[in-house]
């Protein structure tokens, strides 16, 4: 490794990030044409823009930065105790990359920083594009490409010092510097996140069907959670952490030393405040968080599923509330949670409900939820 290189290594340590390494701006050819088979065989519906002509222009860094030589990618990590994370049946669990601030700003604005100052010591201007994972180019491909880590199965980056709780960023540059060499290692024959995974969303080692992970069903999903997957998305309500929990990669791995990580503002969410929530209060509890990316309704839609699942029927009233009041989506898994919990009041809610909504979707949901109370019989309750 040259002396440029050990500058922009260090640079990037001296701005905060735990891990760097450097690879060449080459095609990452293998990675376009196995995620475009995902693409194809489906395992990325449902995010629409997801698609093949992000992939084959983010896979080429030439078509990113003209005259890209190098790419440089770093990692930050967002790992935190959970000491102090209380799990009660009233919450809903919250993944951990979520706990504290927004990262996307927070890793763009270091990668800027970082090329303005790599350019001032360089004592030339640097042409540079860098991105976040909302940004066309495969972080993971690069990531590993450059050495921080390998492919787990659960299709996670893993790292030697941080396991997989990463956060990746990449400069895509003009300059040209040695690359640093890919790792061997891989996950032997372990499986546990494939074992582990409760919707079954890990087909098979580094194959994700992302319509069933519980990540996408909490965040990126529009619309109905599909029946047979929500006793198994448990109490998570904003992502899911289980396959990294279970990874024995994660079990050492070091803490993160960013302060923005340090606040754990939302290691759980109270299910019933949410059903409540206004738009405007959901827009300012929520500011500045990774969580608003599910939406007000979709989190609402998942406290349902969540309420439906912790078994507590002290949540019955707000849920029948909710399914009197709410717009037609969220209503449909109220009354799957209502059918879940049970009891007289759950089950004369449904009843009324079945009498007075016109939605086809919706009378069908409250049927089933009626079905699965034993011994229902149609009525109308007062």
């Amino acid at each position: 490794m040259g002396n440029i290189e050990k500058q922009v290594k260090a640079l990037a340590v001296e701005l905060g990030f735990d891990l760097v390494g450097i690879t060449s701006a080459e095609t990452f050819e293998h990675h376009r044409i196995t995620t475009l088979q995902r693409i194809k065989r489906g395992f990325m519906d449902g995010l629409g823009w997801f698609t093949e002509d992000r992939v084959n222009r983010g896979t080429v860094p030439e078509n990113l930065l003209p005259g890209a030589k190098s790419i440089i990618s770093v990692g930050l990590s967002y790992y935190v105790s959970a000491d102090s994370v209380k799990d009660v049946s009233s919450s809903g669990k919250v993944a951990r990359y979520a706990w504290g601030d927004d990262y996307h700003k927070l890793m763009k604005d270091r990668l800027k920083e970082y090329v303005n100052v790599l350019s001032t010591r360089c004592e030339r201007k640097i042409e540079a594009r860098w991105y976040v994972d909302d940004g066309p180019m495969l972080d993971r491909a690069a990531a590993e490409r450059a050495g921080l880590g390998w492919y787990g199965k659960n299709t996670n980056i893993l790292t030697r010092s941080h396991g997989s709780w990463v956060f990746l960023g990449q400069v895509v540059t003009d300059m040209v510097l040695e690359p640093d060499k890919q790792l061997k290692k891989t996950c032997g024959n372990c499986v546990r996140c494939i074992d582990s995974c409760p919707t079954g969303a890990l087909l098979s080692p580094y194959v994700l069907d992302n319509k069933r992970c519980i990540s996408f069903l909490t965040i990126e999903n529009r619309g109905v959670i599909p029946r047979e997957l929500r006793t198994k998305m448990f109490d998570w309500v904003f992502g899911c952490d289980i396959c990294q929990d279970i990874c024995p990669v994660n079990v050492k791995a070091m803490y993160s030393k960013e302060q923005a990580f340090q606040k754990k503002r939302f290691t759980t969410l109270e299910l019933v405040g949410i059903l409540g929530m206004t738009e405007e209060e959901f827009q300012e509890r929520f500011s500045n968080s990774p969580i608003k990316r599910a939406k007000l309704v979709g989190l609402k839609r998942n406290a349902c599923v969540a309420l439906g699942n912790n078994g507590d029927r002290k949540a019955v009233p707000d849920l029948i509330e909710t399914l009197e009041v709410s717009t037609t989506l969220i209503k449909i898994h109220a009354a799957w949670a209502l059918g879940r919990l049970g009891g007289s009041k759950a089950e004369c809610a449904l009843s009324t409900a079945l009498n007075v909504e016109a939605d086809e979707e919706l009378r069908s949901e409250i049927l089933m939820a009626l079905k699965d109370l034993s011994g229902y019989r149609l009525k109308t309750c007062s």
